[in-house]
């Protein structure tokens, strides 16, 4: 059985249930605990070059866009180096969610703790609910760029991020247009 089975079937004990709404999970690595913390901080290196600002002081601002789907503003609200990394997102947009807004308010926590062999980085994305619209996709999300792009970033100097020349490429590419809206144009037309 897979730790993602356990975990999809997993019940809450009374008193749990609050604790666990928030969108969480958990990597362990070999590396220190410092080195832990220059990957996370280096934010460009593991979710995306489509970063401006700042990224590894309290008082930090930056802002995240993808495409036109997704934009945030986010200010580092505390920094503590080879221990905890806390964004508070102060504005946010979606293109895909009736409310647009729904990451606005919330805070993504990197805890770091050492470990007998490494470390331990427990990311929790605070406010991020299953209520919400977005929480299977921004889960989904999640899980990739902490679970793989920051790990590989952590453990082999190189993670994932979303690229600026990749980003470039889609968003001229006419492609997604033209098998929506070309398909039974270009479908041969029978007598």
């Amino acid at each position: 059985m897979t730790p993602v089975v356990t975990t999809a079937h997993h019940h809450a004990h009374p008193g749990e249930i609050m604790d666990g709404q928030d969108f969480s999970t958990t990597i362990s690595t070999h590396r220190t605990p410092d080195e832990v913390f220059a990957a996370v901080v280096n934010t460009r290196g593991w979710w995306s070059e489509h970063i401006d600002g700042g990224t590894t002081r309290a008082g930090d601002r930056f802002t995240y866009h993808y495409f036109d789907n997704h934009r945030c503003t986010v200010e580092l609200t505390e920094v503590v180096p080879g221990e905890k990394v806390v964004w508070r997102v102060l504005d946010n947009y979606f293109s895909f969610t009736r409310d647009r807004t729904e990451w606005t308010g919330t805070e993504l926590v990197f805890a770091i703790s050492p470990t007998a062999d490494g470390a331990q980085l427990h990311f929790t994305h605070v406010g991020l609910v299953p209520e919400y619209e977005c929480f299977d996709l921004c889960s989904k999300s999640w899980g990739f760029y902490v679970g793989t792009s920051l790990r590989e970033l952590i453990d082999t100097g190189k993670g994932r991020p979303n690229t600026r020349t990749a980003g470039g490429e889609l968003y001229r590419a006419p492609t997604p247009v033209r098998s929506v809206i070309g398909t039974r144009a270009a479908a041969p037309r029978r007598p």
